[in-house]
Order: C-alpha cells, then sequence, then structure tokens
C-alpha cells in the first residue's frame, strides 16, 4: 500500500487551534488513517481496502474485541503548548514520545495561565482533587485573578533578576510558577491516543486537560474519522459493567430485582442513567 493520505487530515496540518488563554495545539506531522488500519487488519488475506461501509464495520469489530495493534499503526505528532500544571498530568501517559524546551538552554518567556472568572471555584467538599459547584462572588473572582497575577508577575521578576545577574538558568527557573507555559513535540499512535482521551475528555478530569483532549479528539476526526467513531462508540461513550452488574441486568430483563444493594446498586443505576464509567 502506497503512502496513505488523509485530505481532511493535510488541511489541518500546521495550524494551531487555540487551548486556554495562551496555548495551543498544532498536527505537525501524521502517518496513516483509516486505510492503513483496515490494511493492516486485512494483511493475512492479501486483500486491499473495500468500501468505506466494510471499512467502518471492521474498525468498529476492532475496537469491540480490543484487538489494538492495528490502530498503532497511526502515528501522530503534535506541537503543544500548555501550563506546566496540565504538563505534568501529561506526561503520566508513558506511551508517547516527548521533547520538551528546556527552561536550562532557554529564557523562559513571561506567559502564565490564568483562569477565565466562570473556571475560579471553591475546592469541593466531597471530592479532594475537584471543584465545588458553588458560586463565587463577583468580588472575590476578581480578587483572586489579581492575586494570581500579582504572584506570577512576583515570580518572573525574580526569576528576571537571577538571569541579569548571570545566575546559572538551570537555578533561575526554580522558583517559576506551575501557570507558566511550556511547549512540547508529543508523538503517538492511534491506540494510547485514545486510551489519554478517554481518561482525559472524562468529566472527572480537571477542566484545563479536558480543553486539549476535545482538541485532540477533534483532530482524530479528521486523522481517522472511521475509527474515531468506533472509539466515540465504544469507548468514549460507552460503559463496562462488571460480572455482577451483568447478572443484574439479565434479572432486571427478565423480570426481577437486580439483586444488587448499597453502594453497588447506586453505582450500577448511576452508571445506566449517566453513560459514566464509575
Amino acid at each position: 500500500m502506497a503512502h496513505c493520505i488523509v485530505p481532511e487530515a493535510e488541511s489541518i496540518l500546521d495550524v494551531e487551534f487555540q487551548a486556554l488563554d495562551k496555548g495551543f495545539v498544532r498536527l505537525v506531522d501524521y502517518m496513516g488513517g483509516d486505510a492503513r488500519i483496515v490494511q493492516a487488519a486485512r494483511v493475512s488475506y492479501g486483500e486491499g481496502t473495500k468500501t468505506v461501509r466494510e471499512d467502518g464495520a471492521l474498525s468498529d469489530y476492532l475496537l469491540r474485541h480490543q484487538h489494538t495493534s492495528p490502530f498503532e499503526q497511526v502515528i501522530l505528532t503534535f506541537h503543544i503548548k500548555l501550563p506546566i500544571f496540565i504538563a505534568r498530568q501529561w506526561i503520566r501517559h508513558r506511551t508517547a514520545r516527548v521533547n520538551e524546551i528546556s527552561g536550562r538552554y532557554s529564557i523562559m518567556k513571561e506567559e502564565c495561565y490564568v483562569p477565565v472568572p466562570e473556571d475560579i471555584a471553591y475546592q469541593s467538599t466531597d471530592n479532594k482533587q475537584g471543584r465545588s459547584d458553588d458560586p463565587v462572588p463577583q468580588e472575590q473572582i476578581e480578587e483572586i485573578t489579581s492575586l494570581l497575577k500579582k504572584q506570577q508577575n512576583d515570580a518572573f521578576s525574580g526569576y528576571s533578576d537571577l538571569i541579569s545577574r548571570n545566575i546559572a538558568r538551570e537555578l533561575a527557573r526554580i522558583n517559576l510558577p506551575l501557570s507558566t507555559y511550556t511547549e512540547w513535540y508529543w508523538q503517538i499512535d492511534l491506540h494510547n491516543l485514545f486510551h489519554f482521551l478517554r481518561l482525559r475528555c472524562d468529566s472527572h478530569a480537571q477542566k484545563e486537560i479536558r480543553v486539549y483532549a476535545e482538541i485532540l479528539l477533534d483532530m482524530c476526526r479528521k486523522v481517522a474519522p472511521l475509527a474515531t467513531a468506533s472509539f466515540e462508540r465504544h469507548q468514549k461513550n460507552g460503559v463496562a459493567f462488571s460480572a455482577e452488574e451483568m447478572t443484574a441486568l439479565r434479572n432486571i430483563i427478565s423480570g426481577q430485582d437486580s439483586g444488587l444493594t448499597g453502594k453497588s446498586q447506586e453505582r450500577f443505576l448511576e452508571k445506566i442513567k449517566t453513560g459514566r464509567q464509575l
């Protein structure tokens, strides 16, 4: 099979898609698309790509049965600008190749993330890593925004002072805030990108990283629309049931009580109601 060119993917190459206030995501390069996935899956038959309908059905089959290796044939390389605190969450996904800008070699730009007013929130009382839905008074929002900016300005003022004194860059940077923007090239195959998106598009993920994940998801729709549709159908918007929950479903279908109690029953019903993995 010749080099796989996807017109929709070509149309977004090197286009910066804004993320947050100063960040972006840019598709630098890609290798393969839907045609490469189905060709890899059919290689043992020696057959070429068939119809779009058949390709979509095959892609769907592969996702449903977790035959992941054909999706690893598709490689995407992104140039991403993001706050350091998001980068530290992101880098926990260890199945990609990363090259990040170095504060040892380069002078860090005075660019920090400041949340928009509607994203400033109190700490959740029932989720140690989440935000409360309780509204924050406008006056307090303005105070918090001013405080964040002042702390950022103070940190960069100190950084600039150390640089002007010829202090080593690797030392001058150590007090810079986590809101500072960094940049990297991030290369990943489609199978592992789908895993990243399943976790980071979820409502449990921090809002700021979800912004980036949604942009990446939209880019996947351009590069491999059939595979991405299957991913959204079976993984992103689907849920998995335990053996006990499958028994409960069979009981309900046959007109019986689910057989679940307590937290198990609550989680089961919430999963059905919301379509969210719990």
